[in-house]
């Protein structure tokens, strides 16, 4: 069964620099963010167009991630509004919790091994030599996104991702933090999504309740993969 989008959490592109030229400044940025990189929180709202019916889902809401090692990475999306949900991710799993039914989905994302890491890569502080592992990376150029100078990078996978659908990826890095505030993942088929951060903040002190779940005893679990 298929891994939903929206456990691919739109995730933060982390990034900081000095170099020679534009792609050579950006890709140092990424290196210098990574490397102080803890954590962050940020409002977000994600775009998800499906091509087929011409059609834009939209989820605001908030987003935490915190790293406290190199290989433990926590992350948690409340959505707000009528569609209310949260996304946690965490080590191995991945989390989906719908309150209005009381339902948690429960998925293992190690199944989708390189596919999903290719993902994970574009966000929680990844080096530029991480990235270039897994993608091709170009320059897009300067850009400026909610009043923010940004420059704008495109990724294209270096393996074909048969599992997950994407094809390509740009990254607004901000010029003055180092830190992505816009994302967005080409899918196979047309589809795409597009998700923006405002009001971030990096490193801010996040204890790990903060990028949990926090269930009710009687919540219903559900292993979709199963």
């Amino acid at each position: 069964m298929r891994l939903p989008r929206l456990v691919l959490l739109p995730l933060l592109f982390v990034a900081a620099g000095f170099a020679a030229d534009p792609l050579q400044q950006t890709l140092a940025r990424i290196d210098a963010a990574a490397a102080s990189f803890r954590g962050l929180t940020a409002d977000i709202k994600k775009v998800s167009h499906t091509a087929a019916i011409d059609e834009n889902d939209v989820d605001e809401g908030t987003l935490v991630v915190k790293r406290s090692k190199a290989k433990d990475l926590r992350a948690l999306f409340a959505v707000k509004g009528a569609n209310a949900k949260m996304v946690a991710y965490s080590g191995h799993t991945a989390e989906i919790y719908l309150p209005a039914s009381n339902l948690v989905q429960v998925w293992d994302v190690d199944k989708y091994g390189s596919q999903i890491n290719q993902y994970l890569l574009l966000g929680f502080g990844s080096s530029s030599k991480e990235l270039q592992a897994s993608y091709t990376i170009a320059l897009g150029g300067p850009e400026t996104i909610a009043g923010q100078k940004t420059t704008r990078l495109e990724l294209v996978p270096r393996k074909t991702d048969t599992g997950l659908g994407l094809i390509k990826a740009e990254l607004w890095i901000s010029d003055a933090t180092g830190v992505a505030v816009q994302q967005k993942l080409y899918m196979r088929g047309g589809d795409y999504q597009m998700a923006s951060y405002t009001n971030m903040k990096i490193n801010p002190g996040i204890p790990d309740s903060a990028a949990a779940l926090n269930l009710p005893r009687n919540v219903k679990r559900e292993y979709p993969q199963k």
